[in-house]
């Protein structure tokens, strides 16, 4: 029940909550479950955006029609970025129920060992790979069934792709002309080989958390799902948050919160709910406008991203997505084989075969993962070239760049600045390159010399020198919508450092953020499973205390 004032402005919501996860995405949906599991706990969930009742949110390809649309989309950029020759870039988040995880790749990607116990060095007690292994095999319902590596029966479904390319197992068998050993699963916790990804999907239909974890819990009387209510801030008193304030209508809301508020709302949202609440770095504050409460110069900062430098090639005698999609017969047949099947083109994510290799012999472990695609286009949103191609990318997987998320003003509708500082250090120049060294030398293989495959881009006429190298990186380079550690995990001493390692904002009581957004560095593949990962195990973490 509201409370409003003589002008009609809500300000008190009677009733009060003992959680209240900020973000219904990826992370929240499973926080959602595993907290309202314990009927004692009244939890209330708020997201953003809407319900995921659109056909695109379910039928696999739909990634196509749901990224850059403001329904499923919040249709961030990028400032002009230097590294990028000047470019700014689509930056998508998911703007729905299951956040991403409704309209991201849907690839399942733990990452590497190394991954882990790199975050275990750093003193962060509990997040190695032996601590994180069992985490994951809870979550997962895998089609490999319950063994040491893998779980089943958990909410996170994991299948096989339900399509095949000649032309991409041709890729493969110039990947192991280069030495590149073809593996079955990339999970195992080393990546290093070439395969096919595994992905979140349900015969042929996209798995998001909110049909894994949400939808299921969401017949329990003590769990409320609350969508297109945009968070403003979180409350605070004497060092502690006591709830948030959020609009209805137009109108400011307060819901209390008895035990914690967690944020949710990933690399970029959860910044934003942070900063409007005066928790960040002081003179940014204080530059938008915001009265500072507490000064934590590390919220917006380490922003890490894996960016991608997309090539193209032209190919004969194969068939791609392409031309396929351009024969009106050869469509009207992918939809008959996806509504009697459930396989064929429409069940696609953005990329079906992974490499992970490495961009010179001097790396210790894989440092690149290529993304190859049956499939061309200018980029996201644009329509497939009418000609048979296929996209090579590969990218960095850790990169040494950090670039910042923050607010323009107090105005919550008005978008943040985001600068991921691509290509920003010399190394991160010279795997770049090197990965286009890497791509060109898979492509001359004989395994693939029958298709002639053609580079268009960034085209045969750029040289192999490090100067033209540089700029053809910075011409070519994409996200591939990663971003992660702007409130990352860290000791005490770390004065950068966000939360701890169990995922409380040092110094306010009461407050977590549970996302992407914690990892103190990006692990070595796709993201959204080691999200995954980290709300089953800070949902636990909240459980036992």
């Amino acid at each position: 029940m509201l409370h409003f004032d003589e002008c009609g402005k809500s300000d008190v919501m009677e009733e009060e909550f003992d959680y209240i996860v900020v973000g219904a995405g990826t992370a929240g949906c499973i926080l959602a479950n595993r907290l309202s599991e314990n009927p004692a706990n009244r939890v209330l969930v708020l997201e953003a955006g809407g319900k995921d009742n659109w056909i695109w949110f379910h039928i696999p390809v739909g990634y196509l029609f749901a990224i850059g649309n403001p329904r499923s989309d919040w249709m961030f950029r990028t400032v002009d970025e230097p590294g990028l020759n000047g470019r700014s870039l689509a930056y998508p988040r998911g703007k729905v129920i299951g956040g991403s995880s409704a309209i991201n790749a849907m690839i399942s990607m733990r990452g590497q060992v190394q991954d882990y116990d790199h975050w275990r060095q750093l003193g962060l007690d509990g997040w190695g790979w032996s601590d994180v292994l069992p985490v994951f095999r809870k979550l997962e319902d895998h089609f490999l069934g319950d063994t040491e590596l893998h779980g089943a029966g958990g909410g996170w479904r994991i299948e096989e792709p339900r399509i095949s390319w000649p032309i991409l197992d041709a890729v493969r068998d110039a990947a192991e002309e280069m030495g590149i050993h073809k593996i079955a699963d990339f999970n195992i916790g080393n990546n290093e080989g070439s395969g096919y990804f595994h992905v979140n999907q349900k015969r042929g239909r996209r798995w998001s958390s909110a049909r894994g974890f949400l939808k299921p819990a969401l017949h329990r009387k003590n769990l409320e799902l609350r969508t297109n209510l945009q968070v403003d801030k979180v409350i605070l008193k004497d060092g502690r948050a006591q709830g948030i304030s959020c609009l209805l209508d137009g109108k400011s809301v307060t819901i209390r919160a008895r035990r914690e508020v967690v944020l949710s709302a990933g690399a970029i949202g959860s910044v934003q709910v942070l900063h409007r609440s005066g928790i960040g770095p002081g003179e940014w504050l204080q530059d938008a406008g915001i009265e500072v409460l507490a000064d934590r110069p590390g919220i917006g900062r380490n922003l890490q991203d894996h960016l991608q430098q997309r090539m193209i090639y032209t190919i004969d005698g194969a068939r791609t997505l392409n031309e396929t999609y351009y024969n009106l017969f050869r469509r009207g047949m992918m939809g008959v084989d996806y509504a009697l099947c459930r396989r064929g083109p429409l069940t696609m994510a953005p990329s079906q075969l992974g490499i992970f290799t490495r961009s010179d012999p001097h790396q210790e472990r894989a440092n690149l993962q290529f993304h190859v695609q049956p499939l061309s286009l200018d980029k996201f949103g644009d329509p497939l070239h009418r000609f048979p191609a296929i996209t090579v990318s590969a990218c960095n997987l850790r990169p040494e760049s950090r670039g910042y998320v923050r607010l323009k003003s107090r105005d919550m509708h008005e978008k943040p600045v985001i600068a991921p500082c691509y290509l920003d250090t010399d190394a991160d120049r010279q795997v770049a390159a090197d990965a286009i060294r890497v791509t060109r030398r898979l492509m001359q293989q004989a395994a693939l010399s029958a298709y002639t495959p053609n580079e268009i881009v960034p085209g045969s006429t750029v040289g192999d020198d490090e100067a033209s190298l540089s700029r053809a990186a910075g011409d070519i380079g994409t996200t591939i919508f990663h971003p992660v550690g702007t409130a990352k995990m860290g000791l005490a001493g770390d004065r950068m450092a966000v939360v701890d390692n169990e995922l409380r904002i040092f110094g306010i009581d009461g407050l977590r953020v549970i996302d992407a957004s914690v990892m103190p560095s990006i692990t070595s593949g796709n993201t959204n499973t080691p999200t995954a990962m980290i709300a089953m195990k800070g949902a636990e973490m909240m459980l036992r205390k």
